[in-house]
């Protein structure tokens, strides 16, 4: 991950390769209060820092990648930062991918700012990828598309989410929904990819991928990875996930945050749950 932005292969290359070797898993750092509680510890920034270190201790050689929750970090301030900003150059040194959960999405000068944070080198919030919003526009997202492109990293695209409320806006206009549309924008940029997943990818709802089919959407043409959280916690098993992705399931990376973060505050106890959740993708 040291090597220069000219020489860096892509993240869809990149995230290709650790699927392949590792199996389809991003496991989520999510330091939620009530978390910290079970593990016995309090709600406080240094306990982030037992918390994360524990989690990348445990999965870093294991897991595809990691997820941030960047909110339960921001919460903390300045010093919940300095943790995220921590984790993310010790990801970096062991060699696990890296997927800021920030939602990010804006205009002009305020969206290239928000890219500069999380995509850019050098930047001490830089990750492999970043989640963004695009319900402002797809092309309100284009700051963070270019500069994810310039310097080999990556942008997951909000599309199908499992909130209530998202279908109010993602399921509007039925078999030409705004979904639909975003996720065709994923797929031409994508278009140029011959081989493997492309760099940008899209964010559907371990539990609403069914939604895709319902409203004509060809998820595998987009040749986008598809971060899908709610596998364990939030009530998707592999065995639905891998039915209602369909011939999609290949580009799947399922997300599991509270269904492996519930095994700590041991390490032993996070890794075995982390390997059994990958076999249980794998099967």
């Amino acid at each position: 991950m040291s090597n220069s932005a000219s020489e860096r292969r892509s993240f869809g290359a990149r995230l290709t390769q650790a699927m392949q070797d590792r199996g389809p898993l991003c496991v989520g750092i999510d330091p939620h209060p009530a978390l910290l509680a079970q593990w016995g510890l309090a709600d406080d920034a240094a306990a982030l820092r037992t918390f994360s270190h524990s989690v990348l201790e445990a999965t870093a050689d294991i897991a595809a990648a990691i997820k941030p929750q960047v909110a339960l970090f921001e919460r903390h301030g300045s010093r919940g930062l300095g943790v995220l900003e921590e984790i993310l150059a010790e990801a970096r040194e062991l060699g696990v991918l890296t997927i800021a959960d920030a939602k990010r999405g804006d205009i002009g000068s305020t969206m290239q700012a928000y890219a500069e944070a999380w995509l850019a080198d050098g930047s001490p919030l830089a990750a492999d990828s970043l989640t963004v919003s695009p319900y402002l526009g797809f092309e309100s997202l284009r700051p963070a598309l270019d500069l994810a492109a310039e310097t080999g990293r990556g942008i997951f695209v909000l599309a199908l989410t499992s909130n209530p409320e998202g279908a109010s806006v993602q399921h509007v206009g039925g078999q030409d929904s705004v979904a639909r549309r975003i996720i065709e924008a994923v797929a031409q940029e994508n278009s140029s990819v011959t081989a493997g997943l492309g760099s940008l990818g899209l964010v559907v709802g371990a539990t609403v991928a069914v939604a895709a089919r319902d409203l004509g959407i060809d998820l595998a043409g987009s040749r986008a990875p598809l971060l899908a959280p709610g596998l364990g916690a939030q009530g998707a098993t592999a065995k639905d996930m891998r039915e209602d992705f369909g011939n999609a399931w290949s580009q799947v990376l399922a997300n599991s945050s509270r269904g492996i973060l519930k095994a700590g505050p041991s390490v032993e106890g996070l890794r075995a749950a982390t390997l059994e959740t990958i076999s249980s993708l794998q099967g």
